[in-house]
């Protein structure tokens, strides 16, 4: 049975952290195997985002010594259980501190659009972090059938080296995010604010549907080293 998280003392807040209209959120959403973390990769590459993983932060968090939530984020991670919403939201808002912070301090312009990869996973989450740290401008949807993420899980497990990427551990992560963040997909859908993009094909072409699709969406794909256009 997972560990009872501690608890978090956060502040109430009148307004989020971060206004939208200065720093861009992007959710980035899919089953375990969609290739999330694979197209994230290319957008910074290619577009100067920000890559946050709720899950890599979160394994980094077990893993650190001194954390009073390691015991309790591995057990829920080993157990494909969802960890406490105000565990992922600190640790995301503390990253996107730390991101803007740096990019800042060395003069980078393109330094507040950030990928927030494998998050929200529940409704909580989402409406959490909207409302305490930013308001998110589209949710980004890996569309992916089950047998073609347990095909890529189950390649990549031989090599990652993570817990949870064993047959059982797949199977029901697959149940969770069924059940659990399908749910946060087709509530910003019918909000107009999801890109869905089917991630079957090979990663090449499905980054050029990202592309195409994000900037049908409305949204500026300005290369790294080109000039800002304003679309006022």
């Amino acid at each position: 049975m997972p560990a009872v998280a501690p608890q978090i003392s956060a502040p109430q807040k009148d307004s989020p952290t971060f206004s939208p209209d200065k720093v861009t959120v992007i959710y980035v959403l899919g089953g375990p195997g969609a290739g999330k973390g694979t197209q994230c990769a290319n957008l910074v590459r290619d577009y100067g985002f920000h890559h946050l993983s709720a899950g890599d932060l979160l394994r980094a968090e077990q893993d650190r010594p001194e954390s009073e939530f390691g015991n309790m984020i591995k057990e829920h991670i080993r157990d494909g259980v969802i960890v406490p919403m105000e565990v992922t939201v600190q640790l995301l808002e503390n990253a996107m501190t730390e991101e803007i912070n740096k990019s800042r301090e060395a003069g980078g312009q393109e330094s507040d659009r950030f990928l927030i990869d494998g998050f929200p996973r529940k409704m909580d989450q989402a409406l959490r972090f909207d409302a305490a740290v930013c308001p998110s401008k589209f949710t980004l949807f890996f569309d992916c059938p089950e047998d073609v993420m347990q095909e890529r899980l189950i390649n990549r497990g031989k090599t990652s080296g993570r817990a949870d990427d064993n047959p059982e551990s797949i199977k029901k992560r697959f149940q969770v995010f069924i059940d659990t963040s399908m749910p946060v997909v087709d509530y910003f859908e019918k909000q107009g604010k999801v890109v869905k993009v089917k991630a079957v094909e090979g990663p090449d072409e499905i980054y050029q549907e990202v592309v195409r699709r994000m900037g049908e969406r409305g949204f500026e794909m300005r290369k790294k080293g080109d000039p800002e256009v304003s679309t006022a």
